[in-house]
């Protein structure tokens, strides 16, 4: 089942949740080639100063990217979003989506993210600027929220028809409030209200960890997508476990250690490529942790890893280790829960 944003058809709908520090060039790309349908990149500040540093520069690379390109941005000043639009259809942005999801406080503490949910006027005036911006280039606005600021004051439904009719053309919303960051279990009431009030395209995001829950999160909110973040880190293959499940009803085979040895490392050479070999060796580290988590000795070989700076001694250790994996067994073993996120995970934004 495809769907359509502006004029944009997606392949599927199963998409990859925009994650500080996560879904770079790198993981969007192994996340479409396993069967996601759409990516959104990293936040991208609408603070001009900041454009030309490495890490924006990096969030903005989208070489041998496949389509569309879409970029999140994040901001409280209407005018400066305004100007991040442009800034970045004009570097190969297809799509722009406004963050108004992310619950970080090193976000929230500016008014930014999910704390805009909070002042209505200024969340309509920033959407309006952002649609204004885009139009001229015929690239369509999508919007990422929660169900509200906390429990008390849960208006996503208001504010997805107040964004429909500015000219938002897709909505996610995830099943918490700001208030419970990542904590607790996500609801879907308030993502079926929305998809509901609206005629647009809405995804629905937050817990979302199997092939069941997939298509039971489907069902229950009517949803036209959904969107996966923690449950793809380490298990990217995800997308094509659910696709299957969802066309069939059947579970498809977990992955060859093989297979995932050469996407690891195939992984880990695009990482270095783009980051560098300082900066690449320490920021794969997260990557390789969350493939061997569960794995046998895995948390030994995390240990180990994490001592090894030099980024040829990295792909041979996972090399090797992939290679006494596969003495032991053929295939990886069946899906366990993903773990919850740490405090730095959650500070980063890492949405699911």
């Amino acid at each position: 089942m495809t769907l359509q944003i502006g004029n944009h058809t997606l392949e599927n709908r199963l998409f990859v949740a925009p994650m500080a520090g996560v879904t770079d060039r790198p993981f969007r790309m192994l996340c479409r080639e396993l069967g996601a349908g759409y990516a959104v990149s990293e936040m991208v500040t609408s603070r001009k100063e900041l454009w030309n540093t490495l890490k924006t520069s990096r969030r903005a690379n989208h070489d041998g990217e496949p389509g569309p390109i879409a970029v999140q941005i994040a901001g409280t000043d209407a005018a400066m979003m305004a100007e991040a639009t442009v800034y970045n259809i004009e570097r190969g942005a297809q799509i722009i989506d406004i963050n108004m999801g992310c619950p970080a406080k090193k976000v929230c503490n500016k008014w930014a993210g999910s704390a805009l949910m909070r002042d209505e006027p200024l969340a309509r005036g920033i959407v309006q600027a952002v649609v204004d911006a885009a139009l001229p280039f015929g690239v369509p606005v999508t919007l990422k929220m929660r169900t509200g600021w906390s429990e008390g004051h849960r208006n996503a439904v208001g504010l997805a028809r107040d964004f429909e009719s500015i000219g938002v053309q897709m909505l996610t919303v995830h099943g918490r409030t700001r208030e419970q960051g990542y904590k607790g279990e996500a609801e879907y009431e308030t993502i079926a209200a929305v998809k509901a009030a609206v005629r647009i395209p809405v995804v629905a995001n937050g817990d979302v960890r199997s092939p069941e829950k997939a298509r039971d999160v489907l069902a229950a909110t009517g949803a036209d997508a959904v969107m996966i973040g923690r449950a793809a880190q380490g298990r990217p293959w995800i997308f094509r476990e659910i696709a299957h499940f969802l066309a069939t009803g059947t579970h498809l085979a977990p992955p060859l250690v093989a297979e995932v040895r050469r996407l690891l490392l195939d992984h880990l050479v695009a990482h270095h490529a783009l980051y560098g070999e300082f900066t690449g060796v320490r920021t794969a580290r997260k990557h390789i942790g969350w493939y061997v988590r569960s794995l046998p000795d895995g948390e030994a070989f995390r240990a180990r890893m994490n001592a090894i700076d030099d980024a040829a001694a990295q792909l041979r250790a996972v090399g090797d280790y992939f290679d006494g994996l596969a003495d032991r067994m053929d295939r990886m073993p069946a899906h366990q829960a993903a773990e919850e996120l740490s405090g730095e995970e959650e500070a980063a934004c890492a949405a699911d």
